[in-house]
């Protein structure tokens, strides 16, 4: 571990007050995560995230039959635009919202909206029912995030990510196409599901040995730079983003380990790249939007002051710094 006492505080007080005039989604994670607020006033909050802010008007923006426009990748069931951008407007990237919110997947509203999504959505590439999942790893892997923490059976897809994985210990979507070498944004995505999986489930040894073969993957590059030469291979890594979509960037990586509870020096020059982004201020800020339609914006843009990034950079720091 490192940092000194002074740097043990990871928001002062005038930053905390700033998240907690934000939305509802963020407000229960900083009473959560960085107040240690009790459970029943956290729980009060996190109810308001189905009724309003930003999780009421995402959910209202859904189709009749519970998908959001029309498709579960793509708008309408088509195809990704020619200019190679991604619009996250469809049933996936909406979902993976509401779960970065926390809408509680107890709520009725919720069940519903599984229920809906389970029913009518069905994926572009093979038509199968949502759930059932795709092809992709860095698809299948949010889809068992998301199957995990509203309550659906996906150990069919959970099964065929085991099946997926390289002798490097991670994954890559474009396997199929040949590829033998894992990718960041694949091995992240799986990894946070499996995860998710088993905390959900209890998981097994498969899931067991899984997650610290993508893990060591992480680790064994710092969560950043190339095993063989150091090199940082994308720059886009060292720079945090929100939503993180299939992306991967060193923030997220730490988040995945800190929900994991796996400390390891290895992530210590993570650690403090996040702790030297930190503004005069006291807030980090948004950098690196990805680009494409979406439903509303959740922050101001990049180079602005981020909630969303100052609440999970606080608490990462607030993980590494505190007691082992």
């Amino acid at each position: 571990m490192s940092g000194s006492a002074g740097s043990r505080q990871p928001v002062s007080s005038p930053v905390r007050e700033w998240l907690l005039d934000g939305d509802p989604a963020i407000r229960w994670q900083v009473l959560r995560d960085l107040l240690g607020a009790p459970e029943d006033v956290v729980a009060a909050e996190r109810a308001r995230v189905a009724a309003e802010g930003w999780g009421a008007r995402l959910l209202a923006a859904r189709d009749e039959d519970g998908q959001w426009m029309g498709g579960a990748y793509f708008p309408g069931r088509g195809e990704p635009p020619d200019d190679g951008g991604q619009p996250w407007t469809a049933t996936l990237p909406a979902l993976m919202e509401l779960h970065a919110f926390g809408l509680d997947p107890t709520d009725d509203t919720a069940r519903a909206m599984v229920a809906l999504v389970a029913a009518n959505c069905r994926w572009e590439y093979n038509d199968e029912p949502f759930f059932d999942g795709e092809v992709e790893p860095c698809i299948n892997g949010r889809l068992v995030t998301l199957g995990s923490y509203f309550g659906v059976d996906v150990d069919g897809v959970v099964a065929r990510l085991l099946a997926d994985r390289l002798d490097d210990g991670g994954w890559n979507c474009w396997a199929e196409e040949g590829a033998v070498v894992s990718s960041f944004d694949s091995t992240i995505c799986v990894l946070e599901g499996l995860l998710a999986y088993e905390a959900a489930t209890g998981g097994s040894p498969e899931v067991a040995a899984a997650l610290r073969g993508g893990e060591r993957y992480l680790l064994d590059r710092a969560l950043f730079r190339r095993r063989s030469t150091g090199e940082v291979p994308v720059d886009a890594w060292l720079r945090f983003s929100f939503p993180t979509r299939w992306h991967y960037d060193v923030l997220r990586g730490l988040e995945y380990f800190r929900a994991a509870d796996v400390r390891d020096p290895r992530l210590g020059e993570a650690v403090e790249l996040v702790r030297s982004r930190r503004r005069a201020d006291g807030t980090w800020p948004l950098e690196n939007t990805h680009a494409g339609e979406v439903h509303f914006a959740l922050e101001d843009g990049d180079g602005r002051p981020s909630r969303w990034n100052t609440l999970r950079a606080a608490r990462v720091l607030s993980w590494w710094d505190g007691p082992a």
